[in-house]
C-alpha cells in the first residue's frame, strides 16, 4: 500500500481486493471513526465494454450514498468518482460474508438462518421503499455481525426508480431469477427469488441446481424444480421447505408478492417451532414491536433501534416486576401477558399487551420511589428500557418515545376523568 492518505481518511490496512478495486480499514481523521475505503482501479476503468458496465455498476453504487439508511444494509458515506482517485467510503462492517456458512461443513442452527432471512426481508422491503432493487443478492454480498445481526452490502447492480430491466453482465448467475435470467422487466420479486436461493444454499450448503457452465443454469432455472431443502438436510422442517419453495417459484403470480408476505411466513415459523424455548428471537421482537399500539407510530427503521436498546425477558405468573419503594430509572412495556398494579396490596389495575408501566421513575426528574406493586398475572413477556440506553438513540427515536409517552398519558388523564365524573355523578 503506497498511499497512505486519501481526502481526510487515513488507510490503516488492506481488507481485501478484487478486479476492480482495493478495499481498505481507514480512520476518518474529522470525527476518528473506523471506515471502509473501496479505491477503485482506474487502470481497469478505461474504455473496454467490460470496464463500463464496472463504470455504470460503481457509479451506482455511489449514486446511493446518504439514499439507503437502515441497520440491515451497510451505509455508503461518500463517494468520489472524478480524475484519477475513485473511491467509495462506507460504514466498516467488522464480521464476514455468509460465503463460508453457504458451505455443508459449517453450516448455521435452521433457527439462525430463520433469523438472518427475516432480517434481509426488512431491509430489502425497505430498499424496495427507497425506489432500490438490490438484483445480486448472494451470500458474499450479506455480512454476517455476531451470531445474526447482518447487513446487505454491494449495491453496485441496484435499479433505481423506473430503471428495472437487467443489464448484461450484472449478477451472478447460480441466484438469478428465471425473467433476470431472460432479461426481462425486473421488480422486487427477483430479489425476493434470489434471497430463497441463498435460504436454499445457507440450509443445505449445496445450490438448487447442479449445473457444469452457465448455460446449464440458466436452463434449468428456466425449466427444473429443484428438490427441496430436506432432501440434502432432513432437519429442514416442512414449514422451511414451503417458504424456500414459495420464494424461489418460476411464475411471479405465485412467488411471494411481497416482503412482508415472506417475513410474514418466516415469524409463522418461528411461531411453531419455539413456543417453549425460553430464548426471543430478534424475528419475533420485531414482529412484537410493530404490532403493539406503543410502537404505532415508529418507522421499521426506528424500531429496530428499539429493539437494539432494549432488554427482553420472560416472567412467570405471579412474579414481582416492580415492588413498592424500589429505586431505578428503567420502564416496562409488555409486549405479551397482563400484569396487577398493586398498592399496599390493593388491585388499582390490570395492564395489559401494549401498556407501559414504571415511566414516571423516566419522566420524573431526580430520586424517584417505585408507588406501587407490580406482578404478572399471566406469564409475561416484558421489554425494560433503560432512560440513561435511551438518551444514546437517534433524535428521532428519542422523539417517537416521547410522542408515545404523550398519548398514553393523555390516554390515562381522560380514562380518570371519566372515573371523576362517574364518581360524583354515584354521589349527587
Amino acid at each position: 500500500m503506497t498511499i497512505k492518505i486519501i481526502g481526510k481518511y487515513q488507510l490503516e490496512r488492506e481488507l481485501g481486493t478484487g478486479a476492480t478495486s482495493t478495499v481498505y480499514l481507514a480512520i476518518d481523521t474529522f470525527s476518528q471513526q473506523q471506515v471502509a475505503i473501496k479505491l477503485f482501479d482506474t487502470e481497469n476503468l478505461r474504455a473496454t465494454h467490460r470496464a463500463k458496465i464496472y463504470r455504470k455498476l460503481l457509479l451506482t453504487e455511489a449514486s446511493l450514498a446518504g439514499k439507503l439508511s437502515h441497520p440491515h444494509i451497510v451505509k455508503i458515506l461518500d463517494a468520489v468518482m472524478e480524475g484519477d482517485v475513485n473511491y467509495m467510503v462506507m460504514e466498516y462492517v467488522e464480521g464476514e460474508t455468509l460465503e463460508r456458512f453457504a458451505e455443508v461443513d459449517h453450516l448455521l442452527p435452521i433457527s439462525t438462518i430463520a433469523e438472518i432471512l427475516y432480517k434481509c426481508c426488512k431491509a430489502l422491503e425497505y430498499a424496495q421503499f427507497q425506489g432500490v432493487i438490490h438484483r445480486d443478492i448472494k451470500p458474499a454480498n450479506i455480512m454476517l455481525q455476531g451470531e445474526s445481526d447482518i447487513k446487505i452490502t454491494d449495491f453496485g447492480a441496484a435499479a433505481i426508480q423506473s430503471e428495472t430491466t437487467q443489464v448484461t453482465g450484472i449478477g451472478s448467475p447460480a441466484y438469478m431469477s428465471p425473467e433476470q435470467v431472460k432479461e426481462l422487466r425486473l421488480t422486487h420479486q427477483t430479489d425476493i427469488y434470489s434471497l430463497g436461493v441463498v435460504m436454499y444454499r445457507l440450509l443445505t450448503g449445496k445450490l438448487p441446481f447442479d449445473a457444469s457452465n452457465n448455460a446449464s443454469m440458466i436452463y434449468q432455472i428456466i425449466n427444473i424444480e429443484p428438490p427441496l431443502p430436506s432432501a440434502f438436510r432432513p432437519e429442514v422442517p416442512h414449514e422451511l421447505d414451503i417458504i424456500v419453495r414459495r420464494a424461489m417459484e418460476k411464475d411471479t403470480a405465485l412467488r411471494y408478492q411481497t416482503w412482508d408476505e415472506f417475513a410474514i411466513d418466516l415469524v409463522g415459523f418461528f411461531n411453531h417451532v419455539t413456543t417453549s424455548k425460553a430464548a426471543i428471537y430478534d424475528t419475533e421482537k420485531f414482529d412484537s414491536l410493530r404490532s403493539l399500539t406503543f410502537f404505532k407510530n415508529f418507522s421499521d427503521v426506528e424500531l429496530w433501534e428499539v429493539l437494539r436498546l432494549s432488554e427482553w425477558r420472560k416472567v412467570a405468573e405471579s412474579e414481582y416486576m416492580l415492588r413498592e419503594g424500589d429505586g431505578g430509572r428503567s420502564f416496562y412495556i409488555l409486549a405479551q401477558g397482563t400484569v396487577r398494579v398493586l398498592k399496599q396490596g390493593r388491585l388499582l389495575s390490570l395492564l395489559h399487551r401494549g401498556d407501559c408501566f414504571g415511566e414516571m421513575a423516566h419522566l420524573t426528574e431526580g430520586e424517584h420511589k417505585r408507588n406501587t406493586d407490580v406482578v404478572a398475572k399471566s406469564p409475561v413477556t416484558l421489554i425494560e428500557i433503560d432512560p440513561d440506553v435511551l438518551q444514546q438513540a437517534s433524535s428521532n427515536c428519542r422523539f417517537q418515545f416521547a410522542d408515545a409517552f404523550l398519548r398514553m398519558l393523555v390516554k390515562r388523564l381522560a380514562l380518570a376523568n371519566t372515573r371523576i365524573s362517574h364518581l360524583l355523578s354515584d354521589q349527587n
